[in-house]
């Protein structure tokens, strides 16, 4: 899981809600092509206003039906350790905005552990093993090689459920793990480790308005992981960093090229 990530390729988008079609619209050629070469596509969800909003742009986009929904596999990038349904799981926000509307395979939708099934660390080594069993003897990893992966980037730089200066970011083996102590609530929480987010073919790092702009430039700097998560998530043949204009405010101007759809 280690070796080539792509540099990060930064597109700037008018507003949030540009942001979220426009990205909508990416995802549906790259799950196209990946079932057209490989039969079958995988996509790593994220919660979050623009994650969330994304999906929703997704389920109203007329193109959406070029996609085979019933040969794509879903996965988390991370979940608040909560009951099924509650309205804090991203995976909660994913059904509703896109995952109820399309004719998936319930036996590929992978919702991240939950309570009711033991700990956060029996949770997240279920998780680990599920994520194993579908990595193919290509993948060369313990993951699948996710054809994209979303992620938000927080405020404070956070990806996933992988905060700055926490245990998880110094974890070179395990491909998910429990969170304990997250500084944002609720503070038990199921995450993807960067070895595992790296593992993706593409990594998209989306981030909108004022509050993100100084994260967004601290990711895209010289900073190590630790410290700013956001900085570690790389994909193997593609990172692209989404962004509205607010998101984007703090950039070198040569970093902030508008986007194209």
């Amino acid at each position: 899981m280690t070796g080539h990530h792509a540099t990060p390729s930064v597109s700037v988008h008018v507003s949030a809600d540009d942001l979220a079609k426009v990205t909508a619209a990416r995802i549906v050629p790259v799950l196209v092509d990946a079932q057209s070469a490989r039969g079958a596509a995988s996509i790593v969800l994220t919660g979050g206003g623009i994650g969330t909003a994304v999906l929703a742009e997704l389920a109203k986009s007329p193109a959406r039906d070029a996609v085979d929904w019933r040969r794509l596999d879903v996965w988390w990038g991370d979940e608040r350790f909560l009951p099924s349904g509650d309205p804090e799981r991203n995976e909660t926000g994913a059904r509703a905005a896109l995952l109820d509307h399309v004719d998936l395979d319930p036996a590929r939708v992978h919702p991240m552990p939950t309570p009711g099934e033991g700990t956060p660390e029996d949770g997240a080594a279920r998780y680990a093993e599920a994520l194993r069993a579908a990595a193919r003897p290509e993948d060369h990893a313990d993951v699948p090689s996710f054809d994209i992966c979303l992620l938000g980037i927080g405020p404070d730089t956070h990806v996933a459920s992988l905060f700055p200066e926490q245990p998880a970011l110094y974890e070179g083996e395990r491909t998910v793990v429990a969170v304990h102590g997250a500084p944002k609530p609720p503070p038990t929480r199921v995450s993807l480790t960067l070895p595992a987010i790296g593992a993706a073919r593409e990594v998209w790092l989306l981030a909108s308005g004022e509050a993100k702009a100084d994260a967004v430039r601290l990711a895209l700097g010289a900073a190590g992981p630790v410290q700013v998560p956001a900085s570690g998530a790389r994909g193997r043949s593609r990172t692209l960093v989404l962004l509205d204009r607010a998101a984007a405010g703090r950039l070198p101007a040569a970093l902030a090229v508008p986007g194209h759809s």
